[in-house]
């Protein structure tokens, strides 16, 4: 539509470029409101920061392309308001618009994507091995939904927590019991996918003792939003000491409590090593009580919450493969105080 000098449609001209960018300005004010832990742009670890790395720099030139054409719409639209008397149909195109369709539509472009290959060839390629061999290996294997997590030659068969030393390279090696996971620690590694019929495997090294949460990132049913894990990194002298004590067999300190979980229906799905209870269909509960969360990190491991797993965990986690436990109120409370003591 054709608009008059001075009519309403040219001052619509110059709003428009002003109004695209005040609401530019307002979206990144906005969006510095939905930063979340754990994130990508926190990193602790050297595989978590080269993919930051990576990230700003996308960042960075995105806002810069954006800022200039914005600029050049505001510029475009004004010196057009400005100079009313050229006809809008000139056939004549002045050599610096050319020169700037061809380098800002091509050159510019060729060269960021290529610095941009370049800069990722070069991260796949240190994301692939560390800088020195990794003299500890974790195999986790994914259910539906939960993790089996274990070290291999060192006795060791967890849960939903791996335990690693800091400043040093961890081998992790990957597998699925069922359906097609994808194993993401933000803060300290990339993605990497668990795959049916195949063993998968990657690195990661904490720089800061801490805890570090992870999340299944591949759709794998109905709870995979509550299939998480965490990574707690410790400094190799409290790792060595808690690698002595989760080799160890379960402390026979509650005896009571261990009869009700043996004569249970308990016994036929988990393994508390140093009873007779050898179900491997479930997590392995030898050290239990030592352990943040129940049914991998979808509620805090605390006497409520273990109470109403016990009894009916689908009021918990529709879904899980954890089947209603009908106990009487005492033994109950007894099975709650065992594996409350399994640390």
């Amino acid at each position: 539509m054709r608009h008059e000098p001075g009519g309403r449609g040219n001052r619509t001209l110059v709003l428009r470029p002003t109004r695209l960018a005040a609401f530019a300005l307002l979206a990144v004010l906005v969006f510095t409101g939905c930063a979340g832990a754990p994130s990508t742009l926190d990193p602790h670890g050297p595989g978590a920061s080269r993919v930051a790395g990576l990230w700003w720099f996308l960042f960075i030139v995105s806002a810069v392309v954006c800022v200039v054409f914005i600029a050049l719409v505001v510029f475009g639209a004004m010196r057009r308001q400005k100079n009313r008397e050229i006809p809008e149909h000139d056939a004549s195109t002045p050599r610096w618009a050319r020169n700037l369709v061809i380098g800002g539509g091509v050159v510019f472009p060729v060269l960021i994507l290529s610095v941009l290959w370049v800069m990722t060839l070069h991260d796949m390629a240190a994301l692939s091995a560390p800088t020195r061999p990794a003299r500890l290996t974790v195999q986790v294997e994914g259910y539906q939904w939960w993790w089996r997590v274990s070290y291999p030659g060192q006795g060791i068969v967890t849960a939903n927590e791996i335990h690693v030393p800091t400043g040093q390279p961890v081998r992790v090696v990957l597998t699925t019991n069922d359906v097609n996971h994808s194993f993401w620690v933000p803060q300290l590694v990339g993605k990497t996918d668990l795959i049916a019929g195949r063993t998968t495997s990657l690195w990661l090294q904490a720089d800061n003792a801490g805890v570090y949460r992870g999340q299944c990132a591949e759709y794998c049913g109905l709870q995979h939003a509550n299939m998480a894990f965490y990574v707690v990194a410790q400094s190799p002298a409290d790792f060595r000491a808690w690698a002595s004590n989760e080799a160890a067999a379960a402390p026979a300190t509650d005896p009571a409590g261990q009869s009700v979980f043996e004569n249970a229906p308990c016994a036929a799905c988990h393994t508390i090593r140093g009873t007779t209870a050898h179900g491997t269909f479930g997590p392995d509960l030898t050290h239990f009580g030592s352990r943040m969360t129940i049914g991998a990190g979808t509620v805090p491991n605390n006497r409520g919450y273990l109470g109403g797993w016990i009894v009916n965990a689908q009021s918990i986690k529709p879904g899980s493969l954890m089947p209603p436990i009908q106990l009487s109120a005492a033994d109950e409370q007894q099975l709650i105080d065992y594996l409350e003591s399994l640390k």
